[in-house]
């Protein structure tokens, strides 16, 4: 979770009071989502004490500064909500004495950007100690390390407007970088500078590269990578900066240069909207001032506060709540859109609700189900009546857990050794290796990886998975596992088992031995004895399993229903798996014999 340093007495000036006890100012941080983590050192001066604050809330990057921060407490507390009329919205664009030309040749590269000038005072140590601990957590995190965002501050005092980003062949451009002094290609900062070789992985393999520079040719910066070591070198006493945002996706490029705007605005800066003018469309047109406010009002039924909350809140009752919160809100004169694209089918919704309007720098409202959640926090967790637990249960283990056990203990006691593995394979470790068909195997529709692509519906291809890297090991080898498979049959639907649709979930036992010894009879004979000490009766038959040579193979059946199977393992499934030595294995349904 993000952690960010703060100076004490700044922070306790921006959120409008102090704290007299530790316990006290834990308690008003709980509205942020934070802790602190460490207070500051009570030997030094308020001025230079350091607060550790970590936020426990990834969807609210507003909150990983110091006047994020201390504005979500000052707000929470009953402060008056800040106004920030520099802002841009759609159909109304304020005026823009500052123009930044976006070139074509970027468009495939890094395509967005989005800035706006703080002037007006001085900057502080403190201050851009927190500057620059803002763009490191809203670059690292947010942006994915400087993948989707990253962000540069500039002394406006030598810059000749307007600026012009665009891409360019990274051995044509050479500059002096940041704490550095001889100029590099941007080739040459990706392999030799500190920060060119952290962040490497972002450019160096496409043919051109994004830079920034102002009209008279000064580079700005190498995005987003490290700003020049003269325009972008910003320095306790700079009156005037530009702060610029690149990234590959535009709302939350815009969103960060929101954040960062809001914040320098409540420490007391001038912040002036730049243009930024495209040579090709972006969702929101060519010509966009930032800072933009682009976020949609969001509706949420008062029946769907009181589902979530467990009691009737009125809609002044929530619009305060939220007002807590930094939103805005009103009562909704008409439900019927906000129904249609936030309530859930088939409940039945009160007409009346809320429509919420996000702030500047928040954009974490996707569901009415994040507005309760604001209502819930705004309201105060200790407002609500607690409830004693209608239905009363004691924890135990399951019947198949215990038999489970059982088994294992078994096998262990006859040599073998426990494995476990992952339920989620790819097609040609649980099928192709395994010569089966798969038309039974289960597959994910929206698999993150084709290595986990498959749910395994046996346990036999885990177990050679083992053999097929144990090679140096001394054998024999004899190693089991007991846990799940699934399996589609629609016909055992709601008969046994976890089922879903056909998909069928059982509790397996497989074991597999690899040696010189393994053999049908020693595996037969193994069988006998988990048999024996499980005071069940079987039966051996005859069985075509693919996965077996042909006569050395048998199904296990128990009380007429086939459970299992064992046997030699084929020649090529052990040629597929690299296995140096001759393999028995069976595998049980556990569900079915218990």
């Amino acid at each position: 979770m993000p952690k960010i340093e703060v100076n004490e007495e700044v922070f306790y000036t921006l959120a409008g009071r102090r704290w007299d006890t530790r316990a006290e100012f834990e308690e008003a941080l709980t509205c942020a989502k934070a802790e602190l983590d460490e207070a500051g050192d009570t030997s030094l001066p308020a001025s230079e004490r350091t607060l550790k604050i970590e936020l426990n809330d990834t969807n609210r990057p507003d909150l990983w500064a110091t006047a994020g921060c201390a504005r979500q407490l000052r707000l929470y507390a009953g402060g008056k909500r800040p106004g920030y009329p520099f802002f841009s919205s759609p159909g109304k664009a304020r005026t823009a004495a500052h123009k930044v030309l976006v070139e074509a040749s970027v468009g495939q590269v890094r395509p967005y950007l989005a800035g706006f000038i703080a002037a007006g005072k001085a900057v502080t140590d403190a201050a851009l100690r927190d500057m620059i601990q803002t763009q490191e957590k809203l670059a690292w995190n947010f942006g994915r390390k400087r993948r989707t965002l990253s962000m540069g501050l500039y002394r406006i005092a030598a810059i000749k407007w307007p600026i012009i980003y665009k891409a360019v062949d990274p051995d044509s451009v050479s500059f002096v970088p940041l704490q550095w002094d001889v100029p590099l290609t941007l080739r040459e900062i990706l392999k030799q500078h500190p920060k060119g070789k952290e962040y490497a992985f972002i450019q160096e393999h496409e043919p051109l590269h994004p830079l920034l520079l102002d009209s008279g040719g000064a580079i700005l910066s190498y995005p987003p990578i490290i700003n020049s070591a003269d325009l972008g070198a910003v320095q306790v006493g700079d009156t005037g900066l530009f702060v610029e945002l690149t990234g590959t996706d535009l709302p939350s490029v815009t969103l960060a240069a929101s954040i960062m705007a809001c914040d320098l605005a409540d420490q007391g800066y001038a912040i002036e909207p730049v243009e930024i003018e495209y040579q090709y469309d972006t969702p929101w047109g060519r010509r966009i001032t930032t800072p933009y406010y682009f976020q949609e009002p969001v509706f949420c039924s008062l029946a769907r506060v009181e589902k979530f909350l467990g009691e009737r809140i009125g809609a002044d009752e929530c619009i305060k709540a939220l007002e807590r919160m930094g939103c805005t809100a009103e009562q909704a004169v008409s439900a019927e859109r906000g129904q249609a694209e936030f309530d859930s089918p088939g409940i039945a919704m009160s007409t009346e609700g809320i429509f919420v309007y996000p702030p500047e720098y928040r954009n974490d409202f996707l569901h009415a189900a994040d507005v309760v959640e604001d209502i819930m926090i705004g309201r105060g967790l200790g407002s609500f009546v607690p409830e004693r637990p209608r239905e009363f249960t004691v924890g135990r283990l399951s019947p198949i857990t215990f038999f489970s056990r059982k088994v294992k203990e078994i096998l262990i006691g006859m040599g073998y050794q426990e494995m476990i593995y992952n339920y989620l394979g790819s097609r040609k470790d649980l099928v192709e290796n395994m010569r089966g068909a798969g038309e039974r195997i289960i597959r994910i529709a929206n698999p993150m990886s084709e290595n986990y692509e498959y749910v395994r519906d046996s346990v036999l291809a885990s177990l050679m998975m083992s053999e097929s890297v144990s090679g140096h090991a001394v054998y024999p080898h004899r190693i089991f596992e007991i846990g799940k498979v699934a399996y589609w049959k629609p016909e055992d639907a709601g008969n046994t088992g976890d089922t879903t649709g056909g998909a069928v979930t059982r509790q397996y036992a497989g074991f597999l031995h690899a040696g010189v010894d393994a053999n049908f009879n020693t595996l037969a004979g193994q069988i006998q004895t988990l048999f024996y000490y499980l005071n069940r009766e079987y039966e051996a038959r005859e069985s075509e399993d693919p996965r077996f040579i042909p006569g050395r193979a048998a199904e296990l059946a128990f009380k007429g229903r086939a459970i299992g199977v064992f046997g030699e393992i084929h020649p090529e499934i052990l040629e597929q798996w690299d296995a140096a030595m001759p393999c028995t294995a069976a595998e049980i349904d556990l569900d079915a014999l218990l």
